[in-house]
């Protein structure tokens, strides 16, 4: 990447990005997954990351840079005449493979100096991903500069973590305009009336990336007598989870601990169910919980709001409609692990908060 003092902010051309965008989108869909070297290397730096998390991200990010997804999502914005001198600190996570790569994307359509500190268990794909734009479109190399240690002197941050991390943020970085985002999960509610395929679909949204996005299931409502058996059928092609040394250690460990503890369990040899008020499971399982009344399960997510990403949810039932009426962001069967452009984390429009910094030379 270029070096600091190299930006130069005629550089910047909205419909040349929106091309490149465009292309990248194409290369994602049609090369990039063949590219096993970086697989590799990504597989090596993370161990929970696996060669069909990597191809989800890449296909993912892939459909969502199609020409007529790219237009519906920026003919929504005003973006810049030309780049700014504007400083932009972006910190990662790094739990699932590319989960930083929007805000990249973002920062750099808004025009401003973007300076990325990658998590050291995803250091390797945003690289790789700004590189490949940076060839379509030279301007990107300019724009973005990763830092390893702490980025000095910015003038406005994005950052994602944990609670931990949330402090840290607040502390080093609350005086800046920001964006901070915290933990999250998500949750489904069944009304009954699903089909088998919407139950498969439901296990993509638990299981992929081992369930450890923002975005992954970890708790699930379903009506009072429904039968639990069929998501265990529709679920079992995710039974090679419990091939995965990491994933299986855990599954092991809360097994053991909830027996000792003589908790009521339901296991089918790779996720324990248990009946639990919570809404993060652990690593392994899925919590549980019947309801009688949909209205009071859609107060209780209302309740919860600023714990959840999404809920999934059929998206013609009277459940979704109960869920948005209360502000609460559904998703369809299957559609959790990729996110449109405009599905922002956290429901946080990154693009407009980042168009609407200040141009900080201007300002001086």
């Amino acid at each position: 990447m270029a070096m600091a003092g190299t930006f130069d902010e005629q550089m910047y051309n909205a419909n040349k990005l929106r091309s490149s965008l465009v292309q990248l989108g194409a290369w994602l869909r049609e090369e990039a997954l063949q590219d096993a070297d970086i697989k590799r290397l990504a597989l090596a730096s993370n161990g929970w990351f696996t060669s069909e998390s990597v191809d989800l991200a890449l296909s993912s990010h892939g459909q969502a840079l199609r020409p007529e997804e790219v237009d519906r999502w920026l003919d929504a914005y005003a973006l810049p005449d030309r780049g700014t001198p504007t400083k932009v600190g972006l910190i990662l996570a790094g739990n699932l493979p590319l989960v930083g790569w929007h805000d990249i994307l973002c920062a750099v359509l808004a025009g401003h100096r973007v300076h990325v500190k990658l998590s050291k268990d995803d250091a390797l794909l945003p690289k790789w991903l700004v590189a490949k734009w940076a060839e379509l479109e030279p301007y990107v190399g300019e724009a973005v500069e990763f830092h390893e240690g702490l980025m000095r002197d910015l003038d406005a941050v994005v950052a994602t973590g944990g609670a931990n991390a949330g402090r840290y943020f607040q502390a080093y970085f609350g005086h800046l305009p920001h964006l901070f985002r915290g933990p999250r999960t998500s949750v489904a509610v069944l009304d009954g009336s699903e089909t088998d395929d919407d139950l498969a679909r439901l296990g993509d949204d638990i299981f992929a990336h081992f369930g450890m996005g923002c975005r992954s299931v970890t708790k699930v409502w379903v009506p009072e007598g429904f039968d639990l058996d069929r998501c265990f059928r529709q679920w079992m092609p995710w039974g090679h989870l419990a091939q995965h040394g990491k994933y299986a250690n855990n599954y092991d460990y809360h097994k053991a601990v909830w027996l000792l503890n003589k908790e009521e369990m339901i296991e089918n040899g790779f996720v324990l169910v248990k009946a639990d008020p919570g809404l993060v499971s652990p690593i392994g399982t899925l919590f549980m919980e019947r309801y009688s009344e949909a209205k009071e399960v859609a107060d209780v997510l209302h309740s919860k709001q600023d714990q959840i990403q999404v809920v999934t949810t059929r998206p013609d039932g009277e459940l979704n409609d109960l869920l948005t009426d209360r502000g609460l962001r559904t998703a369809g069967f299957g559609a959790n692990q990729c996110p449109g452009l405009s599905d922002y984390a956290d429901g946080a429009d990154t693009l407009s908060f980042l168009l609407s910094l200040p141009n900080q030379a201007a300002e001086a």
